[in-house]
């Protein structure tokens, strides 16, 4: 018997299967390059259901998105966002890097693009932006998260040194400073 015949249906493992797999063939090959067959079989699943549990690629591609971001968000406290974000890009043995990976590489494909600032950046920015009282709170929030998915870039995409191999408490330390005073409180 194959691992595919052992395996009950169970329709939240093989749903949670397909977003595993699709979350790392998005991130290797970004959107455009990774088929639904593709994250199918690596899932050990029918495509068909697939389409089913998602209805299309572009919505899968949301759903992985979205999980992430929103695992983060839940997680922890607005004041700890920054923080746990940037541990979560700094750090090689996390699965934030991964995140960061399929956003930047998908970026080209004007839906997964949409997904991208619909799912993570708003959701994102609001969070960021109820961390001060500024009128430009919203510029702000966008700010701090640009400069985020910039050290994952020079980190992880471009491996750029002295970032590449900089002790991610040394990097974290530098970034709160200066993101305290951008999203600091008045009064």
């Amino acid at each position: 018997m194959t691992g595919r015949q052992r395996r009950r249906r169970d329709a939240t493992a093989t749903r949670q299967a397909l977003l595993d797999a699709a979350e790392q063939l998005f991130a290797e090959r970004g959107f455009d390059r990774t088929t639904v067959r593709e994250i199918a079989r690596q899932a050990e699943a029918n495509q068909a259901l697939l389409f089913r549990y998602f209805g299309s690629k572009e919505a899968l591609f949301e759903a992985v998105v979205a999980r992430r971001g929103r695992q983060r968000l839940a997680k922890g406290a607005p004041e700890t966002l920054v923080e746990d974000t940037l541990r979560g890009i700094l750090v090689p043995e996390s699965t934030a890097h991964h995140s960061l990976e399929t956003l930047l590489r998908s970026t080209g494909n004007d839906n997964a693009a949409a997904a991208i600032r619909r799912e993570v950046g708003e959701e994102y920015s609001h969070a960021l932006a109820a961390l001060t009282e500024a009128d430009n709170a919203d510029l702000r929030a966008d700010l701090v998260l640009a400069w985020i998915l910039g050290i994952g870039l020079l980190r992880h995409i471009a491996q750029k040194d002295p970032l590449a191999d900089a002790d991610p408490d040394e990097v974290v330390d530098l970034v709160l400073g200066a993101v305290r005073t951008l999203l600091e409180r008045s009064g």
